[in-house]
Parts: C-alpha cells; sequence; structure tokens
C-alpha cells in the first residue's frame, strides 16, 4: 500500500515499479490474443473477500504480494486471523510472493547497506542480511499459516528497489517483479481527480499482452474504492481476447 504522497513523489513511485514491468508469457492457448498477469499487493485486505469472490466467478489466477499490513479489522495481513483466507486461495491455485514484512520503503544504498525507512518514520540501515530477513519472514509466516511456502518471488513497497536491495534478495532465492506502466490499476490515487470509470476505461484501452496488473486487497487512501471495478475490468478484458496467469514459473 503507497500512503497519501505528493503528486510528484506518486509519479516517482509509479515509474520505478513499473521496472521489469511485463513478463514473458507461456505459450497462450489458441482462443488467447494475449496473456495478462494480474496481482495484488496486501494493502489494508478492506476488499479481499470482494476480490477473491471476483477472481472466482471468473475463473481467474492471480499473484498474490503478501505484506503484515495493518488491515481495517485492526490486525495484521499474516496473523492467525487471517489463516482461513489465505488457505482458501492456496486451494484455489494462486500464486503468492513476499512484499516485505514491515512494508518499509528502501530508499538508497550506503556503502554495502541500505536505507530503509518505515512507515512510522523511522530509518534503519540494513545489510545483506537483514535486507533478506525482512524478506523472507512473509514467507516463513505464510509456511505457519498454510503449509506452503511462497513462491520465490517478491515485490518492494511501491516499487522502489536499490542495487543492494535486488542483489540481496536474490542471493536468498527471491527475484523482484514490478508491474507495467499500464498495469498500474491507481486504487490508491484520490477518487476526486481519478474516478473508477476513469481508471477502467484507461487500464481497457491500455493493457498489452504480457503485462503485469497490480491493484491492492484495500487501500486506505482512496475515498471511493476500485475494487468493485475488477468484475467489469475482467469481463472486458476477456471480451478483448485476454487470458490471464499468474507469475509462478515465469522467467
Amino acid at each position: 500500500m503507497i500512503c497519501p504522497l505528493p503528486r510528484l513523489l506518486i509519479a516517482l513511485t509509479l515509474l520505478a515499479g513499473a521496472t521489469g514491468a511485463a513478463a514473458t508469457p507461456s505459450a497462450p492457448a489458441a482462443a488467447c490474443k494475449g496473456t495478462l498477469y494480474l496481482t495484488f499487493d496486501t494493502g489494508n485486505m478492506r476488499h479481499a473477500e470482494l476480490i477473491a469472490e471476483t477472481l472466482a466467478k471468473h475463473g481467474v489466477k492471480a499473484t498474490f504480494f503478501l505484506a503484515q499490513e495493518e488491515t481495517s479489522r485492526g490486525d495484521h495481513a499474516l496473523d492467525p486471523t487471517w489463516a482461513p483466507y489465505w488457505q482458501a486461495r492456496v486451494a484455489e491455485g494462486h500464486a503468492f510472493g513476499s512484499h516485505t514484512w514491515r512494508h518499509g520503503s528502501f530508499r538508497s544504498d550506503r556503502g554495502d547497506r541500505v536505507r530503509y525507512r518505515l512507515s512510522d518514520g523511522h530509518s534503519e540501515d540494513l545489510d545483506a542480511q537483514a535486507v533478506c530477513d525482512e524478506v523472507k519472514r512473509p514467507d516463513e509466516r505464510f509456511q505457519e499459516l498454510t503449509g506452503r511456502r511462497l513462491d520465490p518471488l517478491w515485490r518492494a513497497p511501491g516499487g522502489r528497489t536499490t542495487p543492494n536491495t535486488l542483489a540481496a534478495a536474490k542471493s536468498c532465492g527471491y527475484r523482484h517483479v514490478g508491474w507495467a506502466a499500464a498495469g498500474f490499476l491507481g486504487d490508491e490515487l484520490p477518487s476526486e481527480g481519478y474516478p473508477n470509470s476513469l481508471l477502467l476505461q484507461r487500464a481497457l484501452d491500455r493493457l498489452r499482452d504480457g503485462d503485469i496488473v497490480m491493484a491492492h486487497l484495500g487501500i486506505w487512501s482512496r475515498k471511493d474504492a476500485f475494487a468493485p471495478m475488477l468484475d467489469p475490468l475482467i469481463s472486458g478484458l476477456k471480451t478483448r481476447g485476454f487470458c490471464f496467469a499468474t507469475l509462478r514459473g515465469q522467467p
């Protein structure tokens, strides 16, 4: 989840997240004109059930990136109270990656360390092992909750990485995944300037084969939730000939 930011910082964040934005799809089914990869970061989980129901309705598998973020229920997304939710998604065949444990921001490299800023404004300088621990901890908790590991994928909060961060995560087995510029659905942008109808049409018009699409299971900063638009979005994309896949096994 991206906290409310000045528009310039939002723009910079989105450009950072779009690095490495398109996946190389497996050969799509004959009826498909292209393959898209829906991904969801935890956020505040307010619309987690609605999103899961929508995906099931359309028979679509997605990739979820998990962090121990505070939820709208007052707990956290990887607390035991969420075990039934994650167990159900595992049973449905979705893919899962790490979104870091504390959902901080990797700001810059300082020698062999990384400056990591947390949501309370506190910053730490992490060495490679500490970066690995930050990425691996959601994986360890997910195993406790579901009995299976995350896929070897991770996404930095806000898509913001540094060379040291990427190298450290890679050394402990995790590949970073961003999103396509067209795949940013805008569900954390202010609804006054970016109404759902605009965001929906923009996605339908701009998404292309191989794009990774990013949204959240809930967001604090938007008045009119975008989650109900997932249903017409998937329907519209299917009408345009797109199929959907997870990022599991993608290069």
